[in-house]
């Protein structure tokens, strides 16, 4: 029997009476961190304060399919076509540097172009952009912008930890686990913890063969839903340089991205997980996987990257001066929770202060051929 579907109601998000002050907090932490950046990172640049490293920027086409089931084919998902795409990939580390040192998670990050309707971005509007920032991971390792807080400091802070060897990675997770000491007993970040361990043991493979998930619940038109890009199993099995060592070069995920794309396309199937149980699958718990025997992922769209080359300097340059948020999508696709509802401002305010630092103009382009001819 088919699953029913939650429908989308403002109150299935929490409202904490704190979140503007916790927010505030970790805007202000986030700006300390990218001033200091510039000369902390080594690239002479203001880097991101989460996947500050980026592998390449790429030219794709989504096609959005035709013949949906009605309840996916919601939103921009509602009208078939193809549209114009620029990809971003990267190491979800908040630092630079050697791959070897900046952990397991990396994220892919999508801008499709030409699509209609107002963002929920106030300062932009009418951009006719749509982003995702997904990561190679079904679950997050925060919860809460209280718990943020902490868990921010942590990882930022995270290369001093781990240089001290087995005691440092044993502090690390003690203060991960005790939120540096400021949580009782009962409140301990269990989940969250064991959510970092879930996305730190993700196996070292080239980047088009992960998949990526969206961190938390959004939107899905009348529904609540998560989306993935799912590497096409045809796609995949060509790939050559499957898997990745770290200790073999400073660069090891950028070059083997470079070699893929340069001797052949690629295919991504986005997909859609609908909500069908709130219980079990929640939209304020990150650290909760949907189980997909209550709702299957299903493609609504062919995210297509075309053989091409990256390998110049000036690719990279073009990706740094790019901004990708999860909240520029219209409204029917809107982010849902605490912790997504953080990352509104939280973004916005770090792309402000990036570009200012970076000498670059902050401006959504209007096509994809604009920034990659």
């Amino acid at each position: 029997m088919a699953p029913k579907f939650v429908p989308y109601t403002p109150d299935v998000e929490v409202i904490d009476s704190h979140f503007d002050k916790h927010a505030q907090t970790v805007i202000g932490k986030t700006q300390r961190f990218i001033t200091g950046s510039v000369e902390s990172e080594g690239t002479g640049q203001a880097v991101r304060d989460a996947h500050a490293k980026g592998y390449g920027l790429v030219r794709g086409e989504v096609e959005i399919l035709d013949r949906l089931p009605a309840e996916y084919a919601q939103g921009i998902y509602a009208t078939p076509g193809r549209h114009d795409a620029l990809l971003r990939f990267s190491n979800g580390s908040p630092h630079a540097g050697a791959d070897a040192r900046l952990g397991k998670a990396t994220g892919l990050a999508l801008k499709i172009f030409d699509i209609d309707g107002q963002t929920l971005l106030e300062d932009e509007p009418d951009s006719r952009t749509f982003d995702y920032t997904n990561i190679n991971a079904p679950v997050f390792f925060c919860n809460t912008v209280e718990h943020y807080l902490f868990i921010q400091e942590l990882f930022l802070a995270a290369p001093e930890y781990f240089a001290q060897g087995r005691p440092g990675r044993h502090r690390f997770y003690r203060d991960f686990i005790t939120g540096k000491g400021t949580l009782g007993e009962d409140e301990w970040a269990w989940d969250e913890f064991l959510a970092f361990l879930v996305v730190s043991q993700r196996p070292l493979v080239n980047l088009l063969l992960s998949t990526y998930w969206s961190m938390g619940a959004v939107r899905h038109g009348d529904y609540i839903a998560k989306v993935r890009f799912a590497p096409d199993p045809t796609c995949a099995q060509a790939v050559v340089q499957r898997t990745i060592d770290p200790s073999s070069a400073e660069d090891v995920f950028r070059p083997a991205l470079v070699a893929e794309l340069r001797d052949r396309p690629y295919t991504f199937d986005i997909q859609v997980q609908l909500c069908a149980d709130l219980a079990r699958m929640p939209v304020e718990d990150l650290t909760v996987e949907w189980p997909e025997k209550l709702s299957p992922f299903v493609t609504v769209a062919k995210l297509r990257l075309p053989q091409q080359d990256i390998s110049s300097g000036d690719n990279l340059k073009k990706m740094d001066a790019l901004s990708f948020t999860p909240w520029r999508v219209t409204a029917a696709h809107a982010p849902l929770g605490e912790l997504m509802r953080t990352r509104k401002e939280v973004y916005r305010q770090s792309s402000i202060l990036r570009h200012t630092l970076n000498n670059q103009e902050r401006r959504e382009p209007r096509s994809a051929a604009e920034v990659l001819p």
